[in-house]
């Protein structure tokens, strides 16, 4: 997992924003860079918001906050006056200069979109250039995708120590996918290849995985392993082990930790170190959450011990 602090410093100081928003990044190959950023203030100075550098990228916001009456602006100009609904995701291009008015509280999550992401994923995907994507300012749209996926990263906005590298390449990599094919220009819908790995292919990503249970390894350097893009390589890695990379890791890790919990000498904390997990705290989300009862129940059970002694 890496911090973005130099693009989270960019929309903090795009809000005026004092303290910087929390950010994380995914890199695709070329250098091209996706980044998600929270941002939120409760009680902000009134005025116009300060403005991104133009470049050929957009910003994919959730609304989670009812925002009445915003003026939006593009081109030094307002374009509109809306209300903001909580839930409704909202475009904005930075080649226009997107800004608007901000008097009243908000709180949203932004997707960082380059332009030639969404192109090379479509192309990856089947699909032929987006050209640009399609969107009236300031008119929000019902996306439960966006929605679904915003939702799922504010945890790791908010913890970012216990976030892999490969949960933020997946999820950027869907998201860009999806907006691609949603409010692209240019779409053509193509059947997605639905072949996997070869058995040798799987067994060696597997082992790479496995081999750097912490997840420090980026889904760019495991599908560069086998000469694939990153959508292919998730794709094919899902349709070959019914999960995409992330959460079989995140299976092998508690699968591990279970292991480890025979040894009786070894206490939680050492376990979840030991299995690539952040911290005991961290293990005790993922382990209840996987297996339907929390690590010290299991271990109690798997060694057949009483609760009164443990």
């Amino acid at each position: 997992m890496v911090r973005v602090g130099a693009f989270g410093k960019q929309h903090g100081k795009f809000l005026r924003q004092q303290d910087t928003p929390p950010s994380l990044v995914a890199r695709l190959p070329d250098g091209i860079k996706l980044a998600v950023t929270e941002t939120r203030n409760e009680d902000p100075e009134p005025g116009i918001s300060g403005s991104f550098a133009r470049q050929e990228a957009y910003l994919v916001s959730l609304k989670l906050r009812d925002y009445a009456d915003c003026e939006c602006w593009e081109r030094g100009r307002c374009v509109i006056k809306s209300d903001i609904r909580a839930g409704a995701t909202y475009v904005y291009d930075l080649e226009r200069d997107p800004r608007y008015v901000i008097d009243k509280p908000y709180h949203s999550i932004f997707f960082y979109l380059t332009r030639a992401a969404l192109d090379d994923v479509a192309r990856q995907s089947g699909g032929g250039r987006i050209g640009e994507l399609v969107y009236e300012p300031g008119i929000g749209k019902d996306d439960t995708i966006v929605r679904h996926v915003g939702s799922s990263l504010l945890d790791a906005l908010h913890r970012p120590d216990e976030v892999n590298q490969l949960f933020v390449d997946h999820t950027m990599l869907a998201i860009t996918a999806h907006v691609a094919q949603r409010y692209g220009r240019v779409w053509r819908s193509t059947e997605l290849a639905r072949g996997g790995l070869t058995p040798r292919q799987t067994r060696l990503a597997c082992d790479k995985l496995e081999s750097d249970l912490a997840g420090k390894l980026s889904l760019e350097q495991i599908a560069a392993e086998f000469d694939l893009s990153v959508s292919h390589f998730s794709r094919a890695f899902r349709a070959s082990t019914g999960l995409p990379p992330h959460q079989w890791l995140l299976r092998r890790r508690v699968e591990v930790a279970q292991q480890l919990m025979t040894v009786r000498v070894l206490s939680l904390s050492e376990i979840a170190i030991s299995a690539g997990f952040a911290n005991q705290s961290h293990l005790t989300r993922v382990f209840s959450s996987m297996v339907g009862t929390s690590p010290g129940a299991w271990r109690r059970a798997a060694l057949d011990v009483p609760e009164s002694e443990s």
